[in-house]
């Protein structure tokens, strides 16, 4: 009850006040069964306008922190994310990051539509980085549709460290369906949950435009800090 006060009566009429999203591919979307949706990630922002858009639930993957903040704040944090129907998901990798698969798993089997970001965080510059391969893995273990999406102007209207977003226009666009059967058996392999993972960053990539960057957007992130500082200390 609550998510659907929040996306037809509070949040979405403001979504779509604020950003006027123009929206491509829709048709693209199933209207029932199990299916993947994932797109480039630029701001906070798009946890809920791309949900707004879709006609069904989409049920996301959240990094954990959302759910652990201290004090009053955090907890009405965590209930709202909760409240929206997001997953609490520990991002360090290893048994966390099984256990992710599971909670994506889970969701797919109940028919639903699971919403996740491939690059695994943000782009702190407005790029498209590497994806990682826990979405091929989810694909190739549930053999459901992915559907490659992307949000064009969320990182200018919500960069990283912007509280509020400017209201300006978006553009969402979705991409046919992609479909891994050929793989079926194979997700056990790198090699193959790697191909799966390029062939789905490629089409988002199509849909969005960006500049590609072939490195994981953390890592490129923690490097650009690390220059930044070596450049600092020698001024």
């Amino acid at each position: 009850m609550f998510y659907q006060v929040l996306k037809y009566v509070i949040l979405g009429p403001l979504l779509r006040l604020i950003f006027r999203p123009r929206v491509e591919g829709l048709e693209h979307v199933p209207l029932q069964g199990p299916a993947i949706i994932a797109g480039n990630h630029l701001s906070f922002s798009d946890h809920f306008v791309m949900p707004v858009i879709v006609p069904r639930r989409v049920t996301f993957l959240a990094k954990s922190e959302y759910f652990t903040g201290p004090g009053l704040r955090g907890r009405l944090t965590a209930a709202f994310f909760r409240g929206i129907g997001q997953i609490p998901v520990d991002r360090s990798g290893g048994k966390a990051a099984q256990a992710a698969l599971r909670s994506g798993l889970a969701v797919l089997r109940k028919g639903r539509v699971l919403g996740i970001y491939p690059e695994g965080t943000r782009s702190h510059d407005g790029r498209l980085y590497k994806g990682r391969t826990g979405v091929a893995a989810l694909a190739m273990k549930a053999q459901v549709p992915v559907i490659p999406c992307s949000l064009i102007g969320t990182f200018e209207a919500q960069p990283t460290g912007r509280r509020l977003p400017r209201a300006m226009r978006i553009t969402i666009r979705f991409g046919k369906p992609l479909e891994f059967s050929r793989f079926a058996g194979l997700d056990g392999e790198h090699a193959a949950l790697r191909a799966v993972t390029d062939e789905i960053m490629y089409e988002i990539l199509q849909l969005s435009g960006q500049e590609y960057v072939d490195e994981y957007a953390n890592e490129a992130k923690a490097r650009q800090q690390s220059q930044w500082g070596l450049v600092r200390r020698f001024r």
